[in-house]
This record gives C-alpha cells, sequence and structure tokens, in this order.
C-alpha cells in the first residue's frame, strides 16, 4: 500500500485548532487533529467559569482597539476572515442558541460550554476527521516534502502542520507550552511568557467581597494612568480578582510597569495597593508572550520562515482584554490558517 502524507496535522484540540479543522474539511483537505488530553476543547469548558463567553459582538475596528498594541495590527486579517458575527453564525448554523449580553458578550442561551465543544467534536465526526486523543506530540522534524510528526511510538507524515496548542496557562487543560518548544526547534523566536489576565496578590487581604460594578485603575509615573477598566472587583483572602481588575493585570504586564498603584472605586469605598503581584502563570486566564508576530505572515498565519508551517491561538504572541476577545483570536487565526494551507 502506497502511503501518502495528510494536507494539515493540527497538533492541538483547543479553539484555534479545531476552528481550523472545521474550516479546512470545507475545502475538502485531508485533515488529521492531535491532542495531547483526553478530551477536546479542555480549556474552552472552563471559559467564563464553564459558561463559555466565546465572542463579542461588536465591529472588528472596536475589537482591535481594545486589544490594542502589535496584536492588533497582526490579527486585523483574521478578524475580517472570521469576524465575531461570522463565529456566531457558525454556532448558529449547528443548532446553538446564543444569548446576548447587555455588553454585547455572546454565551451558549444554556450557559454550558460543553455545548460550544459539543458542535466542534459532532463537526469532526460527521466529516469524518481523524482525531488522535490522548497523544502527546513528542517534536517535529522537517522535510523536503512536508513534516514528521512524532508520536512516542509512532510517527505520521504531513504536508503542512499547524501548531494549536496554545499557551502555558492551566497546564491541567493541556497547555504545557509544547508549541513553543516546537517552533524553537524550527528555529522560531520566542517572547517570553508571562501572566495575562489574573488577580493580583494583596498583603493585607479584606476577606471576601464582591462588586459587580467597581473600577480598577493603574496609577504610575508620579500619578499617571496607564489604564482604568469598569467591572466586577472580587476580594479574595489572598487578594483581588475580577474583571475589571484582570484588565488591568493585563496592561501591567504587556507594558512592563513594575512600580504602579492598584486603585480600586468600590461602593465600599476607594481602596489603593502598592505594586500588587499577579497570581502566578499557571492561573492565568492567557499567556502573554509566545511566538515572535513578525516572524510569521499575518494574511496567511503562516511561518516566515519555515515553508508549510502554520500558527493559530495562544501560541502567538496575541492576546486581548477578558470578554470575549481572546476565544474569538483563537478562532479567527485558526480560520485564516485553514483557508491559507496550500
Amino acid at each position: 500500500m502506497k502511503h501518502e502524507p495528510v494536507d494539515l496535522a493540527i497538533i492541538g484540540a483547543g479553539p484555534a485548532g479545531l476552528m481550523a479543522a472545521w474550516s479546512a474539511v470545507k475545502r475538502s483537505l485531508n485533515v488529521i487533529v492531535i491532542e495531547r488530553k483526553a478530551r477536546i476543547g479542555s480549556k474552552m469548558l472552563m471559559t467564563a467559569n464553564g459558561r463559555c463567553n466565546f465572542t463579542k459582538d461588536i465591529p472588528i475596528r472596536q475589537m482591535l482597539e481594545d486589544i490594542g498594541g502589535e496584536a492588533a495590527g497582526f490579527v486585523a486579517p483574521a478578524l475580517k476572515s472570521l469576524p465575531p458575527s461570522s463565529i456566531a453564525g457558525l454556532f448558529r448554523s449547528r443548532g446553538l442558541a446564543i444569548k446576548k449580553m447587555t455588553d454585547s458578550r455572546l454565551f451558549p442561551a444554556s450557559e454550558k460550554a460543553a455545548d460550544v465543544v459539543h458542535i466542534f467534536g459532532d463537526m469532526l465526526r460527521d466529516k469524518a476527521v481523524p482525531l488522535l486523543c490522548n497523544a502527546p506530540v513528542t517534536g517535529l522534524q522537517q522535510m523536503k516534502n512536508g513534516f514528521i510528526v512524532g508520536l512516542g511510538g509512532f510517527t505520521l507524515w504531513a504536508k503542512n502542520v499547524l501548531i494549536a496548542t496554545g499557551g502555558m496557562s492551566f497546564p491541567k487543560t493541556g497547555c504545557f507550552g509544547d508549541g513553543y518548544r516546537f517552533a524553537k526547534s524550527l528555529g522560531h523566536t520566542l517572547v517570553p511568557c508571562r501572566a495575562g489576565l489574573t488577580g493580583f496578590e494583596l498583603r493585607h487581604g479584606r476577606g471576601k467581597e464582591r462588586f459587580a460594578f467597581a473600577r480598577a485603575s493603574i496609577l504610575y509615573k508620579g500619578g499617571e494612568e496607564l489604564c482604568s477598566y469598569q467591572g466586577e472587583v472580587e476580594f479574595e483572602p489572598w487578594g483581588v480578582t475580577g474583571a475589571a481588575v484582570y484588565n488591568c493585570q493585563r496592561l501591567v504586564a504587556k507594558h512592563g510597569v513594575t512600580s504602579f498603584t492598584l486603585r480600586l472605586d468600590t461602593p465600599a469605598g476607594v481602596f489603593e495597593f502598592q505594586n500588587p503581584q499577579p497570581r502566578p502563570l499557571k492561573e492565568a486566564i492567557v499567556t502573554i508572550g509566545g511566538v515572535k508576530l513578525d516572524e510569521v505572515d499575518p494574511f496567511t498565519m503562516s511561518s516566515r520562515l519555515v515553508p508549510g508551517l502554520y500558527f493559530a491561538g495562544e501560541v502567538l504572541d496575541i492576546d486581548g482584554p477578558t470578554g470575549g476577545y481572546n476565544l474569538t483570536l483563537a478562532f479567527a487565526t485558526g480560520h485564516l490558517a485553514a483557508i491559507s494551507v496550500k
């Protein structure tokens, strides 16, 4: 029997890899999805406390402005290829009822992340896409006619490979940084990883107290405001968390600010904390850092260094605020990579 390579091997069955598989089979590509965990979508099942805020129904322009920085310019082509409205349309086409919040966040009407993950699982089954679970990839070897994908006791031959392995937060969901290792072995540069969208530890906690509407701000350089966000603020015995705090922490990490004041305006009063430390990367919602963007073509998600190699999702140095942005980026970059495979 003559062996032929698959058109595309997708490493990682998270949001980026699953959307890539969906988009690839629409092109009749021969695809295989490889996942190190026992099930697909492990991290998606945790998002928004298991409710899965899968996108935000706002214009692309607003989403890019909210993302900011170098990442905004890089992801613009991906978001144009699969905007939030199209993501919602895809899920509706598979029977998902959707709930829209007052701030434009979109959730399954059931508020169950499993309903979104099941859509992807059903798609893989219906389109007969091979899925390898419990299959950690041990390495990638570039060949003249594609790649050899190492999987412990055996190997796969693929014309193209998409690395969609996520970052390094919540390793129990399968995010161990494998994609960084593969990228580096093939010559790519990595931006150091830091925690993004996580809480701050406080020396003197207030116990447990939650405010649905509060404001968190970061002041630095003698009182200059780096950022300010309104939303949930929640005190825990160890520190403070909540969407407004998460978004502030993200910008502190991205700007490399080390001396600052966290100001919290709440119904219970105004509180200020000097230089609080973020919770560890393993607890963060996203990983800041990853594959350097100038080594990846933003119009195809293909490597500028290695023909046939693609990247999507959190393995790249892209991230956004909390509230559906990061799943949107994963879906959009995975889609663009899949429709760009030659």
